[in-house]
């Protein structure tokens, strides 16, 4: 931080994404971090984490969708599940790479958000929501009603593991690798997304469309463009699961998941991948300390029954969720920014 306070001489400057020295070590220091982390952690530590970076994918689709273009989407697991079900049919059916796969599962679901995008795009609010859950119910059905021989029906579709240049991830440590690899990748570019013209625009359509309209952009086109890349990345995120797992199946991308993806941009901080990152490391940690707790607590505690501490458990999550929305509805970002803001001009009062 330079000695009179922190400043840019330049909008380029204003708006990098690495701003000083230091924080271009952290971040090179975070991510050799994250790529030694598997010599030295326990094989549960790494999966956890492999599932977290599966979420993180997904969930900053829908913070470009819902937090910097302002569309409310309840319909991301069903994104996350078109993708996830294309790729398995491009591999198993038709024996397409992973290299190849992936990216076209992901625009296939891009494809599917595309649709619904364009038809709520003169919508918002309350009718946007139930738009997007149209998505999600219109996704079961074609699952459940199409040939078995297409998608499988209710017993799913299994593949094989994803290959590159000869190399199976058929291990916990080399899927790690590979969604942490395709992570980056794919956070770089929401990242770039929103520092760009188009993350520009799509806050203004969030602020005001119709002013935005007055100004010149084009809103119909932009929420369209909004719902294509929220689902690109929702598909990409599903792709990865579906190798991650080797099997889809429908109860994996349901509304309970969507809203769960909602309420993670909620606590992490509307607007902000970062905030998006933040949000899905919180409350995945939060239910796995959860989950490892449950069956001790039925066990140590005569009184309590598994369906008693899972609907205790519920709602505990839920009680998190509302907390936030009452007292912080801006997101542990907001709070971030804050304190940030406050060290630096201390010791005066923020």
């Amino acid at each position: 931080m330079d000695p009179a306070g922190v400043f840019s001489t330049s909008f380029t400057k204003d708006q990098a994404l690495i701003r000083t020295r230091p924080q271009a070590v952290c971040l090179a220091l975070f991510i050799v971090a994250l790529f030694a982390l598997p010599m030295f952690s326990d094989i549960r530590i790494v999966a956890v984490l492999t599932s977290m970076m599966i979420t993180a994918v997904v969930v900053v689709g829908l913070q470009i969708n819902t937090g910097l273009a302002g569309q409310v989407n309840l319909g991301q697991a069903a994104f996350m599940g078109a993708g996830a079900y294309s790729t398995a049919v491009l591999a198993s059916k038709l024996g397409l790479p992973f290299w190849i796969a992936l990216p076209m599962g992901g625009m296939c679901a891009a494809v599917f958000g595309l649709i619904f995008g364009l038809a709520a795009v003169r919508i918002k609010g309350f009718y946007l929501a139930l738009t997007t859950i149209a998505a999600q119910i219109l996704f079961h059905f074609l699952v459940l009603n199409l040939p078995n021989s297409w998608l499988g029906g209710s017993n799913g579709l299994a593949l094989e593991p994803a290959s590159l240049f000869g190399f199976t991830f058929d291990s916990d440590i080399s899927l790690y690798y590979l969604c942490l690899v395709v992570a980056l990748i794919m956070i770089a570019g929401a990242y770039g997304v929103a520092r760009s013209r188009h993350g520009r625009i799509f806050a203004a359509v969030r602020d005001d469309d119709v002013a935005s309209g007055m100004m010149g952009i084009h809103v119909v086109r932009t929420k369209a463009l909004a719902f294509l890349l929220g689902a690109f990345y929702a598909g990409i995120g599903g792709g990865l699961w579906a190798y991650y797992v080797r099997f889809v199946a429908i109860d994996q991308f349901t509304l309970i998941h969507s809203i769960w993806f909602i309420a993670m941009i909620i606590v992490g901080g509307m607007g902000s991948v970062t905030g998006a990152l933040i949000g899905v490391f919180v409350i995945r940690l939060m239910q796995e300390i959860i989950t490892s707790i449950g069956p001790s607590l039925v066990q140590n505690v005569s009184f309590l029954t598994g369906d008693v501490v899972f609907a205790a458990m519920s709602i505990f999550l839920g009680g998190v969720i509302a907390g936030f929305l009452i007292f912080e509805p801006r997101g542990l970002m907001h709070r971030w920014n804050i304190i940030k803001r406050s060290y630096r001009i201390w010791p005066y009062p923020y």
